[in-house]
């Protein structure tokens, strides 16, 4: 379709510390065992779109990114990795690539997404309008498993900061109107013009912006370099895409304008208004899945989700008991993998074991009387006999000795966790050097 796709894929966020480090990146966080930057990349392998630029944040993080894709997608895709500075932002990262976006239209799409929305119908919605971008639109998750004992945050979804008001035109095609969280707190003004061009506007705040976003590269390459101190896409670029989609006949091409389609005046005898550019919505399907992968309580969430209700996203098959287990894993007697658990490549468990809403990477040693329930325990992992793990994720070689207890604590890759500890609520990891 002319598209180039740009897969924005982050690099060590701070908001996923300590489950990312320098060997980790945030793309290859684990999600049901398979980094969760494949469930873009095989999103957008469905679309046909295979030519891509995934841009990563510093320098180490890009040479991990690329070279796990150059051996996981070999003949499939075709790939470049662009390394680009940290911490500058999302517009920042298109500004430091913008040589080699040479395509009319530009996809692009945020690498920590879940989900099972087609990019291809955001792309041809785009062009069907000749819009300047369209913005993906999903229905907002309610945070927080409804299981009781399980990890905190339930709440988060009554945050305000976690929501965005969206105004959309009767059609609910385009986007008249968005504000972020943190505007709404200071009170939402709506300006008259916007009201008078559309005749009336559905304001929502149950819609979440998925950051998948079509733009013209003209245009986007335009408001990037005039205004050089726009940092995200969607708290800056696309919100003033939004806000410069209507602009007074009089400003464009002075009074005579005005006077000739006079009879166009608004109600109050203001000049007509015409639509500069356009600016669309896809809205997903109610049916569809789509959560970003942009905190630790939403890596937990999507975790127990692509095993559970989700389960169609893994690519994997279930046994007739609702889990996955690989076949090469090991487990002793009078241990129970209870339903929407996975239990990967290698593992080995002792007797008695109880595991539930929970994934076990690769190759790890469980010892016998160990617990875990809504947790993640990454690959190369040992947990000694005896422990108990609750809510918590438990990064690559990480030690847990005898005894152990944990409840919503998250344990950094290599941690050791002495025998007999117990611990809630806390962050375990070495000091990054």
């Amino acid at each position: 379709m002319d598209f180039q796709v740009v897969v924005l894929a982050g690099g060590t966020s701070k908001k996923l510390v300590p489950l990312v480090s320098k060997e980790v990146p945030k793309a290859l966080l684990p999600v049901a065992n398979r980094p969760v930057l494949s469930y873009v990349l095989e999103l957008l392998e469905l679309s046909n779109l295979k030519d891509l630029i995934v841009v990563v944040e510093g320098q180490d993080a890009a040479l991990c990114v690329g070279a796990w894709i150059s051996g996981a997608y070999i003949d499939r895709l075709h790939v470049e990795v662009a390394a680009v500075p940290e911490d500058v932002g999302t517009a920042g990262a298109l500004r430091a690539i913008a040589r080699h976006l040479t395509a009319k239209d530009i996809l692009v799409v945020s690498g920590d997404l879940v989900s099972d929305v087609p990019p291809g119908a955001v792309a041809a919605a785009h062009r069907r309008h000749d819009a300047v971008v369209t913005a993906m639109l999903c229905s907002a998750p309610v945070s927080g498993p409804s299981e009781s004992g399980s990890t905190g945050g339930k709440d988060k979804s009554k945050n305000p900061r976690c929501y965005n008001i969206i105004g959309l035109d009767p059609t609910k095609q385009f986007l008249l109107y968005i504000a972020t969280g943190a505007e709404i707190e200071k009170g939402t003004r709506i300006q008259k013009s916007i009201l008078r061009a559309s005749g009336q506007m559905e304001v929502r705040a149950d819609l979440m912006d998925a950051h998948v976003y079509a733009f013209k590269r003209s245009v986007l390459q335009e408001v990037l370099d005039q205004k050089d101190t726009f940092q995200s896409l969607k708290q800056d670029v696309l919100p003033y895409l939004v806000r410069s989609q209507l602009k007074s006949e009089v400003l464009l091409n002075g009074v005579q304008q005005a006077e000739e389609t006079g009879n166009e005046k608004g109600h109050d005898g203001s000049a007509p208004v015409r639509r500069t550019h356009k600016c669309c919505a896809y809205i997903a399907s109610n049916s569809k899945y789509c959560v970003r992968l942009n905190s630790i309580q939403a890596f937990m969430d999507i975790n127990r989700d692509v095993i559970g209700e989700a389960s169609h996203l893994s690519g994997y098959s279930f046994s007739a008991q609702k889990y996955i287990m690989h076949p090469s894993a090991e487990i002793g007697s009078k241990t129970t993998i209870g339903p929407q658990c996975m239990v990967g490549e290698g593992s080995q468990m002792g007797d008695k074991c109880s595991v539930k809403r929970s994934v076990v990477g690769r190759h790890c040693r469980i010892g016998s009387n160990v617990k875990v329930v809504n947790s993640i325990v990454m690959n190369h992992v040992t947990i000694g006999d005896g422990c108990s793990i609750q809510g918590s994720v438990i990064c690559s070689n990480a030690q847990l000795q005898e005894r152990v207890v944990l409840k919503d604590c998250q344990v950094g890759a290599g941690f050791v966790v002495s025998a007999g500890c117990e611990h809630k609520g806390e962050s375990l990891a070495r000091k990054e050097k």
